[in-house]
């Protein structure tokens, strides 16, 4: 069976810390539980989540939905956006199958990065190793007025933005991940079409606005 892939990136640094890290866990429990509810993505959908703060470190292997929980997730530190962009990129050339021969591979992988700030170490690098890649949407979330778009969007042309970084935003942010995911199971059952945007996605809120 042809996984679709869902790798998860979330900024986990020193400015995470309190109400928007504590959104992001609620957050991540809405995904679960709303995508449980769906067939198609049960069928297909596996997640992973990377995080960034100091260091980047995975910190949940692509994961069949079924199995999924969300992860612990701890904040401090800087914001190393480019080094969880090259860990983005091993991870999705180790994890994802490819197609060999006459066995068909995964669909290509979706990205849903949000950050709430702006970078700390060097990401030149990790942007272009994820042009690179071959992922089927990768969609950037700017969470909250320090969020800097103009880096996220270099990584993707596909960028939200959160007005703030707090309970309502970003769980709704998450909600509306979810039925992306939902959406997209739908459409590899249906579809050839496997690189997507915005506008194949339900559309984001009307408050955020879709910066790009």
């Amino acid at each position: 069976m042809r996984r679709l892939p869902v790798y998860i990136v979330l900024d986990t640094s020193g400015s995470m810390h309190g109400e928007p890290i504590e959104a992001v866990r609620q957050g991540m429990q809405v995904l679960v539980e709303n995508l449980r509810q769906d067939p198609y993505a049960l069928e297909t959908a596996w997640i992973s989540v990377i995080t960034f703060s100091e260091e980047a470190q995975q910190v949940l292997p692509l994961t069949e939905l079924v199995n999924f929980q969300p992860p612990v997730l701890d904040v401090g530190g800087r914001t190393s956006l480019g080094a969880a962009l090259e860990l983005l990129a091993d991870r999705m050339e180790s994890e994802v199958h490819k197609a060999s021969g006459k066995k068909r591979g995964d669909w290509k992988p979706m990205v849903f990065l949000m950050s709430d700030g702006v970078p700390t170490d060097d990401f030149e690098r990790g942007i272009e190793r994820i042009k690179l890649a071959e992922a089927g949407v990768v969609v950037c979330c700017a969470a909250g007025p320090q969020a800097s778009t103009e880096v996220l969007g270099r990584i993707s042309e596909n960028v939200v933005k959160l007005d703030a970084a707090d309970f309502p935003y970003i769980k709704a942010f998450f909600k509306w991940v979810s039925s992306s995911i939902s959406s997209c199971s739908r459409r590899v059952d249906t579809q050839a079409k496997e690189t997507i945007g915005l506008s194949d996605l339900p559309p984001p809120p009307s408050e955020w606005g879709a910066s790009k």
